[in-house]
């Protein structure tokens, strides 16, 4: 499974990167729409809705996300809205959500849930293109502590996590997620000049601790979410990783607060 996951990515990255590089911000938005509308067709089978509703849904928070990418100028306080929207929710109501395995069926309610997931993270995707590399070095913090956890706590897991919501996450894997990106905090840090430096070291540190946390919380969520529907992934899209949904976990919960990071540094 981790070989197939991997030969995924192999052939996934080159394409991603190459759009994040070379396509102009409004073809870059229209690249990543159907990610966003795939993945919300996941989140509203997740949900209980039936297959209508679940189409427009879907064209519902894609319909948003495209209006508030090609909104004017000023919309730019728009964006820090939603960021911040995502960013109250992740720290103000998942922990609680998960610490106390709510069981939410009110179809309105996960809608919106859904929404706050799914549409400010794309357009943290979009907007944070004008400076590629580092959109690349935040989605870097999740991708390198999702392998680095996965590595870690096949070798060494033995104290669970959240046993009643994901077995197979470990405290060892969190570990080994965070020495990880530690030692990338340092590389960037020890490799990128003085003077193009986006914050302190100590503020980085702080900065990919905290984005540790919110990405084990969204893939915790999402894995909630799954237990709550009876279903292993949230679709089979994607070899050795399931569905959208289930690669982007946790940036549905780290690109709204990175891009809201960056923005107001």
């Amino acid at each position: 499974m981790f070989l197939t996951r991997v030969l995924t990515v192999l052939v996934a990255l080159p394409v991603f990167a190459a759009a994040l590089l070379l396509l102009p911000p409004w073809l870059w938005a229209l690249f990543l729409l159907p990610a966003l509308f795939i993945a919300s067709l996941e989140w509203a089978a997740l949900a209980g809705y039936g297959a209508a509703a679940r189409t427009a849904y879907a064209a519902f928070t894609s319909l948003c996300a495209a209006a508030l990418f090609y909104l004017p100028s000023d919309g730019a306080n728009l964006d820090l809205w939603a960021y911040a929207l995502s960013c109250a929710f992740w720290v103000g109501i998942a922990p609680f959500w998960l610490a106390r395995r709510w069981t939410v069926r009110n179809p309105l309610v996960l809608g919106a849930v859904g929404w706050i997931a799914l549409v400010p993270m794309w357009l943290a995707l979009t907007r944070l293109q004008a400076h590629p590399y580092v959109l690349l070095m935040f989605m870097s913090v999740v991708w390198i502590a999702d392998t680095a956890a996965y590595l870690a706590g096949r070798k060494w897991g033995r104290r669970k996590l959240a046993p009643a919501i994901s077995p197979g996450k470990s405290w060892e894997g969190v570990l080994g997620a965070a020495v990880a990106l530690g030692a990338y905090c340092a590389a960037l840090w020890f490799s990128v000049p003085a003077g193009e430096r986006l914050f302190p070291l100590a503020t980085g540190l702080a900065l990919f601790a905290v984005l540790l946390a919110l990405s084990i919380e969204g893939d915790l969520f999402e894995s909630w979410m799954k237990r709550q529907a009876g279903v292993k992934d949230s679709g089979n899209l994607l070899p050795g990783h399931g569905g959208i949904l289930d690669r982007i976990d946790g940036l549905t919960s780290t690109m709204p607060a990175a891009a809201l990071a960056f923005y107001l540094r």
